[in-house]
């Protein structure tokens, strides 16, 4: 591993920290657009959350490149985790995945 730092962070640590705010974001959307289309009651959610989750799912993707590049992720892996940002709540099971492989000692 290379140990690249992020403001004194591990770049695994700040992928983990993106990973679960992403999965948060989608919820905040998810509960706009409930309200911003079935109860028809306003779309105040979907504009507070639409951005915020655009520019979380912009981190998470830089944050599967950078932490491939950190523990030696194999294409394969990198293309799982760039595909579960787009499923709710899955970015959090990729990087709990990763997250156990490399305590483990093991590559993906």
């Amino acid at each position: 591993m290379r140990g690249y730092r992020v403001k004194g962070w591990s770049v695994l640590r700040w992928f983990r920290v993106v990973a679960v705010a992403e999965a948060c974001s989608w919820a905040g959307l998810l509960v706009g657009m409930f309200f911003k289309y079935v109860t028809e009651t306003g779309e105040l959610g979907v504009k507070v959350f639409g951005p915020i989750h655009g520019a979380l799912f912009l981190l998470y993707a830089a944050g599967v490149v950078l932490s491939a590049r950190e523990a030696g992720w194999s294409r394969g892996t990198v293309v799982l985790g760039l595909v579960c940002a787009v499923p709710p709540f899955t970015s959090v099971w990729f990087e709990r995945r990763m997250a156990a492989r490399t305590e483990a000692g093991q590559l993906a």
